[in-house]
């Protein structure tokens, strides 16, 4: 009975049970095995029977075959068996297949001792040791994928985690639109085609760069199986991968390198996140003999999904960093250029729903503009709050007042998406749009300010007293009838302006203290710098939670004392000129200059005054100013404006612009309320130092 049920185990362990089961004998030629194991389709080693377990172990590729052969021979001798011995085996076949197996042997005797062989049991962990691989890829990639909020560093670091995991090459192409923080148009056929190589890796090296190479742009041809994923926004399993595939064109880069290189099998995978289209991934095998299956298509996608969320923050915040930059206007270059004039600071307190801007304008004579708007619905996009402030740097450019800018402005918002749709949309539906305009002179120390529905600055005197600036607040722009009335205001030297949004203050409420008490409360005690003070004043002004992105601009003026500035008064008269040349000869020489400005000056003074004498009547105004560049301006009471021209050889004037806009970096016109103003600058070959009124301000 025995010995029948021993029978029936073996018969069993042969023939039906799922454990694959190899026996060799003392020379370690396989002598039978189990039909019935289920690697047994893949690998059908009952065919190598009488075959040495070197020869097996050649034949189905078996990693680190010698140490296997030592370990069984090993257990042969000693008698000692060894367990969960982990190998990987493949089948050379076409396509090839891969299993990963665990391996336990132990020695066959007889009862006196005689050894007769050795058997293996082998346990298929294939689908074990792949999930527990695919389980290690997902959570490094959720701690290596998306440590910046750079696309191409994102991009990067989702290629260097799939490959060579999951692939041997992979890459990431993002629409172009993406690296500018704007989002593709949902329809296929309204998007922009346009792609931009963002990342790329590959098995052969760190060195190999794809095709197109990173930040190179590329349009997938309509009918490839690129533009078909993108176009229909479903991932695909090209699981073989045939040379003489319809789509393939050897005549493109990309093609032609993609079967230069061997690649048998790919996957693609749009890339979506919060129903945005950012892009394609695409995988390929061409070093791994396995094509890739379906349970590879959906980790390929989760992978994709979580670096699809990475990616799009990325460029969110490329889209929030350029509405702060339009914000902010350039504020550092607006500091370099207009420091002479007014000392900046700048805090911004933002809600996530943009609408906000200002900006400081470098003007001619030293002065400087700050405009200041707002959108009070909170919805204008950066390209709206961009128009609007290229309008105002155009209007300001050609010296006009403040209130006359807004009157243009207005005009220009009044017409249907002159001033960009967001815009256009806001004032049709009764969320407009507001600006402050102001202009500051340090040399006549007058600060001259229009509103168009903006709330008027206030005043921090250098004694600490806080006062609000009388402007007239008239409508927003592109609403009712234009009306902007004009306020001018001496400040002395320290005198700061606070230039705010009514998202800063809120509405005023009767329970809380007015605007000026606050303020004076802030600015009784000084602060280490005017920058400690506008971060202090905007997080004391601001609501917990404001409505709409909020701002502060405190600007502190300087004044331009006798040293750095001289004005003469000419009569009309011919010999207007040479005096005017002999003056202005004499104060480039006391303030040290360069003798070739001195020369260049003087001879564009003469030419100035000259035309003045010409077309004027009344007396003429010389003024010279020393900034970090040379300011020469001459006023007259013609209207008139001059128009550069090129005179004829046989002209007898004509000449005076020409010679002035070849010898200056930049020259023009500012009206006047009597008259004008024709002025132009010289560069200087040495740094001036800005100056103020004596006595350092409080902020």
């Amino acid at each position: 009975m025995r010995e029948e049920l021993g029978d029936a185990v073996l018969d069993a362990l042969f023939s039906q049970s799922p454990l694959g089961l190899h026996v060799y004998d003392r020379e370690l030629r396989l002598v039978r095995v189990n039909t019935a194991a289920e690697l047994m389709r893949e690998f059908p080693v009952d065919r190598m029977l009488g075959h040495s377990l070197p020869e097996i172990l050649r034949s189905f590729d078996v990693t680190d075959a010698a140490a296997v052969e030592r370990a069984a021979r090993g257990v042969l001798e000693t008698g000692h068996p060894e367990f969960d011995l982990d190998l990987r085996i493949r089948h050379r076949r076409d396509p090839a297949i891969e299993a990963a197996v665990s391996v336990s042997v132990f020695r066959l005797q007889q009862a006196d001792g005689t050894v007769l062989g050795l058997a293996a049991a082998l346990t298929d962990v294939t689908a074990r040791l792949r999930a527990e691989a695919e389980v290690r890829l997902l959570n490094e990639a959720a701690v290596r994928i998306g440590t910046t909020l750079d696309v191409f560093r994102t991009a990067a670091e989702f290629c260097d985690v799939v490959s060579p995991a999951l692939a041997d090459t992979v890459t990431v192409d993002v629409y172009d639109a993406v690296l500018r923080g704007r989002a593709p148009a949902a329809d296929a056929f309204d998007r922009d085609p346009t792609v931009r190589r963002a990342g790329f890796r590959s098995a052969a090296g760190p060195d190999v760069q794809g095709v197109p190479v990173v930040g190179e742009m590329e349009v997938f041809t309509p009918g490839t199986a690129y533009r078909t994923a993108l176009d229909t926004l479903a991932p695909k399993l090209i699981r073989r991968l045939r040379r003489d595939a319809r789509w393939l064109d050897p005549v493109r880069r990309r093609d032609a390198r993609l079967l230069s290189a061997g690649a048998h099998s790919m996957i693609l995978v749009p890339i979506r996140a919060r129903g945005v289209v950012l892009g394609l991934a695409c995988f390929y095998r061409w070093r791994n003999p396995t094509p890739f299956d379906q349970r590879d298509l959906g980790l390929a996608q989760q992978l994709t999904a979580h670096a699809a969320q990475c990616l799009d923050n990325a460029r969110l915040y490329s889209r929030e960093r350029s509405a702060a930059r339009i914000l902010s206007g350039g504020f550092a270059r607006a500091r370099a250029t207009v420091d002479a004039a007014v000392e900046l600071a700048r805090t911004h307190l933002p809600a996530g729903t943009g609408g906000g801007w200002f900006d400081a304008i470098p003007l001619s004579g030293s002065r400087v503009a700050l405009v200041a708007g707002d959108a009070t619905s909170g919805t204008s996009s950066p390209a709206a709050m961009t128009e609007v402030r290229g309008a105002i740097e155009a209007l300001a450019a050609l010296d006009l007042p403040p209130d006359e800018i807004l009157h243009r402005l207005h005009d220009l918002a009044s017409r249907p998406s002159t001033l960009g749709d967001a815009a256009a949309t806001d004032a049709r539906e009764g969320s407009p749009a507001t600006c402050l305009c102001l202009v500051y002179d340090p040399v006549s120390r007058v600060c001259t300010a229009a509103s168009a529905g903006h709330p008027a600055p206030a005043l921090v005197h250098p004694d600490g007293h806080v006062e609000q600036l009388d402007v007239a607040v008239g409508p927003p722009l592109g609403q009712g009838l234009a009306h902007y009335p004009l306020t001018e205001r001496a400040l002395p030297g320290g005198t700061t302006l606070l230039i705010y949004n009514s998202a800063l203050v809120g509405e005023p409420t009767s329970s809380g203290p007015p605007l000026l008490s606050r303020l004076n409360d802030l600015f009784a005690a000084p602060q280490p710098s005017l920058q400690a003070a506008c971060d202090r004043c905007a997080h004391a002004l601001a609501p917990e939670q404001p409505a709409r992105d909020a701002y502060l601009l405190l600007a502190r003026t300087r004044v331009f004392d006798d040293s750095r500035t001289r004005v003469w008064t000419l009569p009309n008269a011919p010999e207007s000129a040479a005096r005017a040349r002999r003056r202005t000869v004499a104060q480039l020489a006391e303030w040290g200059l360069d003798q070739e400005v001195i020369d260049d000056t003087a001879l564009v003074v003469s030419e100035l005054v000259t035309n003045s004498v010409r077309y004027a009547k009344g007396p003429i105004r010389l003024r010279l100013i020393l900034d970090t560049t040379l300011v020469c301006e001459i006023t007259d009471d013609s209207s008139a404006s001059p128009h550069l021209r090129r005179a004829l050889n046989t002209d007898e004037n004509g000449r005076g612009l020409f010679i002035t806009a070849q010898l200056t970096q930049r020259w023009g016109v500012r009206p006047e309320r009597r008259g004008k103003t024709l002025w132009a600058e010289r560069s200087l070959n040495r740094q001036v130092p800005v100056g103020v009124e004596a006595g350092e301000p409080s902020p």
